[in-house]
């Protein structure tokens, strides 16, 4: 194995730090995401004709669902006996701890809250729109893993390895920067099929589309990862996969089934 071709990562996960303020890579391009994807949903309200003043509070209720989700997902789907018995150490997520999965279904229950306030906006409408943010979002957070040195590929020999010099020194697949792209991609098929064909698009096909592909690129990346958890060892899938194929389903009724 000749690590001279393998690219060496050492960055440190704090921008800086003063006193009792430490600014991180990870929290910086977790609110990126929000701010970028505000910007978009306020171009999709201004193209569709909708009021700007609900846009706040759709942002709000994203933000809350996102964070709350990722983090009882994390709780519940990884570590679900440590936490329900410590329930105070489910509060903690500056500590980290965050699941894609848990965030999908956060989501999904904040925008159907959502609808019900404001009857302006279908459901399946608002799903259409807010994935092509939340696949930007996707791609942001998989760098702030990559800049935390955290969900780790497997080691491997390949010349674009990363060795995560605050980890083992072992050349490992940078699974984050492939989940990362993968999202940056999913990303500009959504955004321009919606740019180009919105008055064409079917209901749910961006909706579908988006958890085929996100969804489907985590199972298959899964196979490039580090297990999260010592469980994970002894399954034949493991539970970022088990919690995918569900998702992937739902994403194919919406593509090729669902009629409004």
């Amino acid at each position: 194995m000749n690590l001279i071709a393998q690219i060496h990562w050492g960055i440190s996960p704090e921008i800086f730090s003063f006193s009792f303020l430490t600014l991180r890579w990870y929290g910086l391009l977790f609110a990126a995401g929000f701010v970028v994807g505000y910007r978009i949903m306020e171009w999709i309200f201004k193209k569709e004709g909708y009021d700007h003043k609900f846009l706040d509070n759709l942002t709000m209720t994203m933000v809350l669902s996102t964070v709350i989700g990722a983090r009882l997902g994390h709780c519940l789907f990884y570590s679900p006996e440590y936490y329900l018995s410590n329930p105070i150490e489910i509060l903690k997520v500056w500590e980290g701890g965050l699941a894609s999965h848990g965030a999908a279904f956060g989501i999904i229950l904040g925008l159907f809250i959502f609808v019900k306030r404001f009857s302006q906006f279908s459901f399946i409408w608002i799903l259409d729109r807010i994935v092509i943010t939340i696949a930007l979002a996707g791609m942001f957070i998989r760098l702030g893993n990559l800049m935390n040195s955290e969900i780790l590929g497997i080691p491997s020999d390949m010349p674009w390895a990363f060795v995560f010099e605050n980890i083992d020194n072992i050349p490992r697949h940078p699974a984050q920067l492939y989940e990362s792209i993968a999202y940056l991609f999913i990303f500009i098929f959504l955004f321009f099929k919606y740019k180009a064909k919105k008055a064409e698009i079917k209901s749910g096909f961006l909706f579908g589309s988006f958890l085929i592909g996100v969804f489907g690129a985590r199972f298959i990346l899964e196979y490039f990862k580090e297990n999260q958890v010592a469980f994970e060892e002894t399954m034949l899938l493991n539970m970022g996969q088990i919690l995918s194929i569900p998702f992937v389903l739902i994403g194919l009724y919406f593509v090729f089934i669902y009629k409004k």
